[in-house]
C-alpha cells in the first residue's frame, strides 16, 4: 500500500517537491489528529489516565504535520486544482485511516511508520535536488524560521533538514506504537 502511494505521488508531481509536500503534509495530519481522538475517548470510556502522554503525543504529530504544510504552502503556493484535490485527499485518506484505527489499530501505526519513512525519503531526494542547485535554495519562510528557532538566514535546505528530521521521529514513534500495541 505504501509504495502504491508513493508511486501515484512520483507519478503526479514527478519533480515538483513543494506541491508534493503541500498534499503529502495535508494527509500526513490526519493519523496523529484520529489517533489522539480515539485515544482521548478510549481514556474517558474506561476511566483511566493512563492514555495522556499517548494523547498528547499524536496530537503534537497532528499539529507538527500542519506546521509542515503552513511552510509549503509558502513555499508551493498550490493553485486552485491543488487545493481541491488536498480536500478530496484528505477526506478519503481521514475516512479509510478511522477505519483502520478503529478495527486494525496496529496496523494502522504501522502503515503511518512506513509512509514517515517514505517522507524521510522523499525529503531526501527534495534536499539533494536543492543542495545540486537544481531548485533555488532560497530563504526558509520566516514561519519556518521561528517554528524552528532556525538562525534568520535559513535556506530551503535547512527547512528540509528539520522536515525530514521530524518526519523520522514520526516514524519511530508509528512503529513503536505498532511494536507496543
Amino acid at each position: 500500500m505504501t509504495k502504491f502511494f508513493r508511486l501515484i505521488a512520483d507519478t503526479f508531481f514527478v519533480n515538483r517537491y513543494g506541491h508534493r509536500a503541500v498534499v503529502l503534509e495535508t494527509v500526513a495530519g490526519v493519523p496523529g489528529m484520529v489517533a489522539g481522538v480515539l485515544m482521548h475517548f478510549k481514556s474517558l470510556r474506561s476511566m483511566k489516565t493512563g492514555y495522556g502522554e499517548s494523547i498528547r503525543e499524536m496530537l503534537a504529530e497532528a499539529e507538527n504535520e500542519r506546521m509542515h504544510l503552513m511552510f509549503f504552502i509558502e513555499i508551493a503556493k498550490p493553485n486552485r486544482f491543488e487545493r481541491i484535490l488536498v480536500l478530496f485527499a484528505q477526506v478519503i485518506f481521514g475516512v479509510f485511516y478511522l477505519f483502520m484505527y478503529l478495527f486494525f489499530t496496529r496496523t494502522a501505526h504501522r502503515m503511518i511508520g512506513y509512509f514517515e519513512d517514505e517522507a524521510v525519503i522523499s525529503y531526501t531526494e527534495y534536499l539533494k535536488i536543492v543542495e545540486n542547485g537544481e531548485v533555488e535554495n532560497f530563504q526558509a519562510p520566516l514561519l519556518a524560521i521561528n517554528y524552528y528557532n532556525l538562525d534568520r538566514n535559513a535556506k530551503l535546505s535547512d527547512l528540509i533538514k528539520a522536515v525530514r528530521n521530524d518526519e523520522q521521529k514520526h516514524s519511530e514513534t508509528n512503529h513503536a506504537y505498532a511494536d507496543n500495541y
